[in-house]
């Protein structure tokens, strides 16, 4: 859950929302990154300390794109974003266009979560000078943690998830409307699962898009994520031309692994955006996660058996390739998403888990050094008990899993299809990580919202996603 890119007058308030009480908010029109149109933006203030409201306030940022048609006056949709760590107006202009089908009649809340986006963001800058050509993840280091806690004024334990979702109600509140519908994906089904549990009057409908289940601690990403490489594996040998090019892939991809594992690599490549000499460092650690990374989304698990298949010849070209697509941006504000997983998740990770975790045949613990690294030294606040007890809620339910997914695979949803009353389960074909943003699930979540019938849902276009192509020359030929 690794994983960017508002309102008006009192008047837009009341011509948009259906409406309980006035909105006291003071609304704005405003232009976000990749937007052309106005939409409307605000900042409600809260009580840092819910069980101090007469204390320190904090400012929560939010935006919503109107929707075109505003007779009807539907129900809105609220964004919760993934990480933890994302700010959901940050994603704005994706956003617009993944639910433009559910903007035609329904307004789209995004609400940047407390400690990201400008609602007092969280952010670590524990590599800001750094190249990450040479930068490796051994380089992360109990001093970095201690620097990114430094740099934060906040009283740390009321930024989790509870709190972050009596900021969403106390906005629902605010902004007049009556009831949401609420998307989540990836961490933000955690989120999602948690609004549910503690105001499950103020939801009309949720889509929980790619599940973290409380029941789950966000962290074990070994066995998942080894397994969607083995997806990756076998639809390429299933495709002839990858496995004409690649006739060797799993092979090549241990003998880089263990080339890798003696001795770091050092090479000088040409700048992948500047042209000019540059050093590139390669680790075991650093090709394994730049793999991980590609395995969120078809479009760039296409190039994975290319990089192996180059890294194993000694070309890293590709490889530093896929890492400057990262270059410069920082898609989590990383001290929220530690100060979560270390308080919410850490915890119930029990050392058995970790091991059975890191027996796999991808990256083994790798996936688990930076958890490992911050959350003994980070500052401890504990959910209560309710906070992971299964969600009962009886409220419609539609629920989507990727089945390519290397940190949310479908088997995670079965818990939380099991414990809700409404729900429905759908595993998509030949898909990723959060489906509903490369698919035509997001048309089928527009259907649900419409008619609330989670198991009664055209799903055939879903027959349409074709299977895994993969790039197979440094031409770009497939």
């Amino acid at each position: 859950m690794f994983y960017r890119d508002l309102f008006a007058s009192l008047f837009f308030a009341l011509s948009c929302c259906p409406v309980v009480n006035a909105a006291p908010l003071e609304l704005k029109d405003c232009h976000l990154d990749g937007i052309k149109e106005k939409v409307k933006c605000g900042q409600l203030q809260v009580p840092e300390n819910y069980a101090d409201p007469e204390g320190k306030t904090i400012s929560i940022n939010f935006a919503v794109l109107p929707g075109i048609d505003q007779s009807q006056q539907k129900t809105p949709l609220m964004f919760l974003a993934g990480g933890p760590g994302q700010a959901a107006v940050e994603l704005a202009a994706g956003l617009r266009k993944v639910f433009y089908e559910s903007r035609k009649t329904r307004d789209l809340i995004l609400v940047d979560q407390r400690g990201t986006g400008e609602s007092k963001p969280f952010q670590c800058d524990l590599a800001a000078q750094s190249n990450i050509y040479q930068l490796l993840p051994e380089d992360f280091s109990g001093k970095e943690v201690q620097d990114c806690l430094s740099g934060f004024d906040g009283e740390l334990s009321q930024y989790n998830s509870e709190n972050a979702i009596r900021d969403f109600e106390a906005l629902r509140k605010a902004l007049g409307y009556q009831q949401v519908n609420l998307y989540g994906g990836s961490y933000g089904t955690r989120a999602a699962l948690v609004y549910m549990r503690l105001f499950p009057d103020a939801i009309r409908s949720v889509v929980l898009d790619s599940v973290g289940p409380v029941e789950v601690p966000i962290g074990l990403f070994g066995q998942s994520i080894a397994r969607s490489f083995d997806l990756l594996v076998a639809n390429c040998h299933q495709d002839k031309s990858c496995r004409q090019a690649f006739p060797d892939l799993e092979s090549e991809f241990h003998q880089v692994l263990a080339a890798l594992e003696q001795k770091p690599q050092s090479v000088t490549i040409p700048h992948p955006r500047l042209g000019e000499a540059t050093t590139f460092v390669i680790s075991k650690s650093k090709f394994i996660g730049t793999l991980t990374q590609q395995l969120y989304s078809t479009g760039s698990r296409a190039f994975v058996p290319l990089v192996i298949h180059q890294a194993a010849k000694g070309n890293y070209l590709p490889l530093a390739g896929l890492i400057a697509t990262t270059d410069g941006k920082q898609p989590l504000y990383l001290g929220l998403h530690m100060n979560i997983i270390c308080n919410e998740d850490f915890p119930k990770i029990t050392p058995e888990a970790l091991t059975a975790d890191a027996a796999n045949s991808f990256g083994g613990d790798i996936t688990h050094n930076a958890m490992l690294t911050a959350c003994p030294l980070w500052p401890q606040y504990r959910p209560g008990k309710a906070f992971y007890q299964p969600v009962t809620a009886d409220i419609p339910t539609l629920i989507l899993s990727g089945e390519l997914d290397p940190v949310t695979p479908p088997s995670n949803a079965e818990f939380s299809d099991q414990t809700l009353a409404n729900s429905h389960h759908i595993v998509v074909k030949h898909t990723g990580h959060t489906v509903a943003m490369s698919t035509c699930a997001s048309d089928i979540i527009n259907e649900f919202m419409n008619v609330l019938t989670p198991a009664k849902l055209d799903e055939s276009c879903l027959e349409d996603i074709p299977g895994e192509s993969f790039m197979t020359g440094l031409n770009g030929s497939f």
